[in-house]
């Protein structure tokens, strides 16, 4: 099968999370710059999640640049990515609705979702590779998976540090959002070498 429905499925689920996230945001009452602040815990929790979004997007459209076909396998390990992160809205939903960040059980369901969110799209990337032959682009950039490792250690050990502290746990999320701004420039470089 080609590349086109999945992309394509994949592009308007994500459109869809992004506008039911902003959907999310309601505008102040009172149209002065306190009431404006008062929407400002929620606005910081739509900004992390729309990047971190971004990031997923941009970096699941580099992975499927590089992809000539695809199979069942890779079709529900699509999904799997999806589900996870149909639930962004909902967990950035609930800790911007708790405006100071200290409390602990929507840090750490909006980190558990982080996690489950890279674990899926590892999982997705090993099941493109293994359907592929060894000249499979992501196959050489894939061998060491240091990125993907660290996110994941970073997002199992903020989970429960969002019990002791939520701060720590909130500015591990940034970090790793930082980590991924930049898509992977050995893949991009890849993808220039096909098109030639």
């Amino acid at each position: 099968m080609k590349t086109g429905r999945l992309e394509a499925f994949s592009d308007g689920v994500l459109a869809i999370v992004i506008t039911i996230m902003v959907l999310e945001m309601k505008a102040p009452e009172d149209t002065t710059f306190k009431g404006l602040l008062s929407v400002a815990p929620v606005f910081i929790s739509y900004l992390l999640s729309f990047i971190y979004l971004g990031i997923y997007w941009n970096n699941h459209h580099h992975l499927l640049q590089v992809t000539q076909k695809v199979n069942g396998s890779i079709l529900w390990a699509n999904l799997h990515l999806l589900f996870w992160l149909s639930l962004i809205p909902f967990t950035t939903s609930w800790i911007g609705e708790h405006g100071n960040y200290n409390e602990a059980l929507p840090v750490a369901i909006y980190g558990f979702v982080l996690l489950m969110s890279a674990i899926a799209y590892f999982i997705l990337e090993r099941v493109l590779i293994k359907y592929h032959d060894d000249n499979y682009p992501l196959s050489k950039l894939c061998r060491k998976g240091t990125k993907d490792y660290i996110s994941m250690i970073i997002y199992l050990l903020s989970v429960p540090i969002s019990f002791v502290n939520t701060w720590i746990s909130i500015v591990c999320y940034i970090a790793v959002a930082l980590m991924w701004l930049m898509p992977e420039r050995k893949l991009e470089e890849l993808m220039e070498e096909l098109e030639k």
